[in-house]
């Protein structure tokens, strides 16, 4: 039987998405995270005694800051090769884009294809080839397995490719290809990287993307990690796979909806929370809030935001510590429709914000109406994830409706003065 390890998109200290600005996160731990799951990967195929390591691209993240990243890289894949484990990749587009990963020679048995055509490799007394071929330059857009080589006879063939098929969401569209063109070449294993989800597309044969083996950001939420496969003669192979992270992300949907007080929706929060640590547990856990729900509360959290995203800050380090960590809040609550309407100005101002932001057509317009006021907001609301989309109706909406949570609790406190 051959045993061997798919691995891909391990993107070595890859930087940490602006996680840094906020206060209190836990930033050593995630800057050093792709780190400690790759020692998991060397440390399983270790454990496992597996005759070859492959890695489907993507194995740096561009241009190192200095050279610590590549000798890192070295000293880990030493320990395969003292093991007799073999190393077996081929270049993605983060490591085309790179230019120092070009200048460090690699080890005895760490083989990384050629960008010029694509290659063979055999390991004889397993009866293994292995196809493969690296990008040479950051966006390879030709479809590199129409040229890969014939199957050698009598061998167990595997095809090494950095791709993103026919297309996947969220992954540009490198080396494409066609599940066809992969099937017809005659491979008994297609390892793929560049797509960041674990993916099985086909089993006859089996066609695997492994997925990246750290979740970076909240759209990689879930288990990260490789594969292991087991081949046995006039077997489909065994596919398993293995978290290999060291932290986890999630999203996380609090519903407050009924909720009469703030303290009630911290209750609802932390048990929402604390569900999704004890489905992780051990691992820590970074959360991507969004609060929804239709409740009385609704005019004070939108009045003041802030107040609401802190206090599950800091509900969420006083029960749970360095077991999770916030990194975002969306506050997406409505007003209870059950709720007495004020009578007279009120009245009249909620049935024109009621008008306003149940027309997309009419939040354009307004936006347009304020796009002077937005170009002299500071660089911080106009660039980055955090940035004012004036564009997005749904965002507009959510403006106007806390500019009118503001006024109605601004005039109700000039008419208790007067």
């Amino acid at each position: 039987m051959i045993k061997f390890i798919h691995s891909a998109d391990i993107h070595l200290d890859s930087p940490l998405h602006r996680l840094e600005v906020y206060d209190g996160a836990p930033v050593d731990r995630i800057r050093q995270a792709s780190r400690r799951a790759f020692e998991n990967l060397v440390n399983l195929a270790l454990g496992e005694a597996v005759d070859f390591v492959l890695i489907a691209g993507d194995l740096f993240d561009g241009t190192w800051r200095d050279y610590n990243t590549g000798l890192y890289f070295i000293s880990q894949v030493r320990r395969l090769t003292t093991a007799g484990i073999e190393v077996f990749m081929v270049a993605g587009n983060h490591d085309a884009a790179g230019r120092m990963t070009r200048l460090l020679p690699y080890p005895e048995k760490v083989h990384l294809f050629s960008h010029r055509d694509a290659q063979t490799r055999t390991l004889d007394p397993l009866k293994v080839a292995i196809h493969g071929q690296s990008f040479g330059t950051g966006a390879v857009t030709d479809n590199l397995a129409a040229g890969y080589p014939e199957p050698v006879p009598g061998y167990v063939n595997i095809g090494l490719l950095h791709t993103s098929l026919t297309g996947r969401e969220g992954h540009e569209t490198y080396a494409p290809c066609t599940l066809a063109d992969l099937e017809n070449r005659g491979y008994d294993y297609w390892a793929l990287g560049h797509v960041h989800q674990f993916e099985i597309v086909a089993e006859t044969p089996m066609v695997v993307f492994s997925g990246c083996i750290q979740g970076r950001h909240v759209r990689e939420s879930g288990a990260r990690g490789c594969v292991r496969v087991n081949l046995k003669a006039g077997s489909a192979p065994e596919v398993t796979h293995h978290p290999l992270d060291v932290i986890r992300w999630e999203r996380l949907t609090v519903d407050i909806g009924g909720a009469q007080t703030i303290d009630q929706g911290l209750d609802r929060f932390k048990a929402a929370l604390e569900t999704k640590i004890d489905q992780h547990d051990p691992l820590p856990v970074i959360a991507r809030v969004d609060v929804v729900g239709e409740t009385t509360l609704h005019p004070r959290i939108a009045a003041d935001p802030e107040h609401l995203k802190e206090s599950f800050r800091s509900a969420a380090i006083a029960v749970f510590g360095d077991r999770a960590w916030i990194e975002k809040i969306t506050i997406r609550t409505r007003p209870d429709g059950r709720a007495a309407t004020h009578p007279g100005p009120l009245q009249e101002l909620a049935l024109f914000v009621d008008t306003l932001t149940s027309s997309g057509s009419d939040l354009l317009a307004l936006s347009d109406e304020l796009a002077a006021l937005f170009q002299k907001l500071p660089a911080d609301y106009r660039s980055g994830d955090a940035r004012l989309r004036p564009d997005d109706p749904q965002q507009m909406r959510e403006l106007v409706d806390q500019a009118h949570a503001l006024l109605v609790r601004r005039l109700k406190k000039d008419a208790a003065a007067s």
